[in-house]
C-alpha cells in the first residue's frame, strides 16, 4: 500500500517534476507475467526513478546496508526502503550470490517484475562493468524474459557521493524482451551463464551508449582505492616546524 503512495503522492509525482525523465520504449515492458529488468547502475537515484516511470510494480535486491543503519536514521530508512519494493540481500560471504537468487526466483514465482543490476554495484565512473551470471541464473531457472533497461543522466544528476540530485536531464531507455528458452535446463552451465550475461549487458550497452570496461565494478573499485591508500602512504609528509 506505501509503495503505490510513495509512487503516486509523495515520490513519484516530485521526482517527474524534478527530473522531467524521457520515457523510451516503456511499452517493451511485459503489462503482465513475470520478467527480470536488467540495467545499469549509475546513481543511487536509479532504485526510485526506474519504479516512478513503470507501470507495474517492480521490487529491486538492494544490498543489505541499506536496511541495518543505527538509530532512528537507520530504521526509518529500512522502513523507506522496504515500502519502496527493495529486498535487502547481504553481499559479503560465499552465499551472498545463492540468497540473491532465491530472493529473486521468490518475487518472479508471483509473477512479478523483478529488477536487476548485473553490475552488482554502482558504477564509480559513469561506464559500464561486465555482469555477473546471476541474472542469467534466474532468467533461466524461472523461464522468463529479459527487458534491458538504460538510465542516462542520473551520473551526472547524482554520482557517488552527492547527497542531493542536481537538476539534469535524465532518459529512461528500455529495449525488447530477450528470450533465453533456448537455453532451458543449461542453468549449471558457465559458459552459457557467460553467454546470456553478455547478451544482456551488450543490449543495455546498445541502449546506454556508455563506455565499455570487460572487468566487475567492484574490482577496479578495490584497485583505484588500494592504489590511492598506497600513494597517500608514500607522499612525502610535510616536515614539523
Amino acid at each position: 500500500m506505501f509503495y503505490y503512495l510513495l509512487k503516486y503522492v509523495l515520490l513519484g509525482p516530485l521526482l517527474r517534476l524534478v527530473f522531467r525523465p524521457r520515457i523510451e520504449g516503456l511499452a517493451h515492458v511485459p503489462s503482465s507475467g513475470a520478467a527480470i529488468v536488467a540495467g545499469n547502475h549509475l546513481s543511487f537515484s536509479d532504485h526510485f526513478l526506474m519504479p516512478a516511470v513503470l507501470k507495474r510494480r517492480i521490487t529491486f535486491l538492494a544490498k543489505a546496508e541499506y536496511f541495518t543503519g543505527p538509530g532512528l536514521k537507520g530504521r526509518l530508512t529500512a522502513f523507506f526502503f522496504h515500502s519502496a519494493g527493495q529486498i535487502p540481500v547481504d553481499r559479503s560471504g560465499k552465499e551472498a550470490g545463492q540468497a540473491a537468487i532465491r530472493e529473486g526466483l521468490g518475487v518472479l514465482s508471483k509473477g512479478e517484475l523483478l529488477g536487476i543490476y548485473p553490475e552488482g554495484t554502482r558504477s564509480h565512473d559513469g561506464r559500464l562493468y561486465k555482469g555477473k551470471v546471476g541474472v542469467a541464473v534466474m532468467a533461466l531457472k524461472a523461464g522468463v524474459p529479459v527487458v534491458p533497461c538504460a538510465m542516462i543522466g542520473t551520473f551526472e544528476a547524482q554520482p557517488p557521493g552527492r547527497k542531493i540530485p542536481r537538476i539534469h536531464p535524465v532518459v529512461i531507455r528500455f529495449g525488447e524482451p530477450l528470450d533465453f528458452s533456448r537455453y532451458q535446463g543449461m542453468e549449471k552451465e558457465k559458459a552459457v551463464l557467460r553467454a546470456v550475461t553478455d547478451e544482456i549487458m551488450y543490449a543495455i550497452l546498445s541502449l546506454s551508449e556508455q563506455e565499455y570496461v570487460d572487468r566487475y565494478a567492484a574490482d577496479v573499485k578495490a584497485a583505484e582505492e588500494k592504489r590511492k591508500a598506497e600513494e597517500k602512504r608514500r607522499a612525502p609528509r610535510m616536515p614539523l616546524r
